[in-house]
């Protein structure tokens, strides 16, 4: 199956008429978005748009005040209205998150750090666990470094370090925030190959980020927030090289200068 007819699938993640408050300011406006398998869609804009808490919304670290979310046969939202514990749980199962300043446990080695979860949370044999863990850090340029604490890595080595703990999981989709902003361009560089590596494989992954080269280079489609809502939305190409709206405009002009 080509990637376009992939991007023909049901959707892996569906939102619909999202809202999300914070006090009196409306950070989320009636937000709708969908991703398909297989599709790469990166989220971008300037701070303060939404696109942290649309992220946080998303991997369930947010409640919604109104708007139905799902993924695929599991109703998570409806009205703004959650399901029950058990609903959550399935949910949560479906989606790997890369944060910003990695959230690795800092008293674990690195091995313990990726594959901790598949063995308690999802029950799998330990050994079993353990050899594809040790895959995934090969996979991610770690190789010899499973017995460190994430304090003896660089910001690039952690950064992709929580890249191999979120695919230990089996997610059906990846949520990366911002997953250079704390790195230097060299360190940058390494974690970008990796991602652009997923996006290769057909890997489903939303990405929230400031590299517009990068944007531009490893999405299939661009949402571009501002204030609270999507402003425009399109092929990556397209929206970064011909935007339609005023303030795509402005925002990619500034990004340029």
């Amino acid at each position: 199956m080509t990637k376009a007819e992939k991007n023909e699938a049901r959707s892996v993640v569906s939102l619909e008429h999202a809202r999300k408050s914070f006090g009196d300011v409306e950070v989320l406006r009636d937000i709708s978005l969908s991703v398909n398998h297989g599709e790469v869609v990166a989220i971008i804009g300037p701070s303060g748009g939404g696109k942290s808490t649309l992220l946080r919304c998303l991997t369930l670290l947010e409640r919604l005040d109104d708007g139905d979310l799902s993924y695929e046969g599991v109703a998570v939202a409806r009205g703004g209205a959650y399901g029950d514990k058990n609903v959550l749980a399935q949910a949560r199962q479906r989606f790997g998150l890369v944060f910003q300043n990695y959230n690795l446990f800092p008293h674990f080695s690195v091995l313990r750090n990726v594959m901790d979860a598949p063995v308690c949370v999802q029950k799998r044999d330990r050994s079993e666990a353990e050899e594809e863990a040790r895959a995934l850090l090969a996979k991610m340029g770690l190789a010899g470094n499973e017995d460190k604490v994430p304090c003896q890595l660089s910001g690039g080595q952690q950064q992709r370090a929580s890249i191999a703990r979120a695919l230990a999981m089996h997610p059906d989709i990846v949520y990366f925030d911002e997953p250079t902003s704390a790195l230097d361009p060299e360190l940058t560089a390494e974690v970008l190959r990796v991602i652009k590596e997923l996006a290769a494989e057909n890997m489903t992954m939303v990405i929230v980020t400031h590299e517009m080269g990068f944007a531009r280079e490893v999405a299939d489609r661009i949402v571009f927030m501002d204030g609270g809502v999507i402003v425009e939305q399109g092929p990556a190409e397209r929206v970064i090289d011909h935007p339609r709206e005023e303030r795509t405009k402005a925002f990619l002009a500034q990004r340029e200068g």
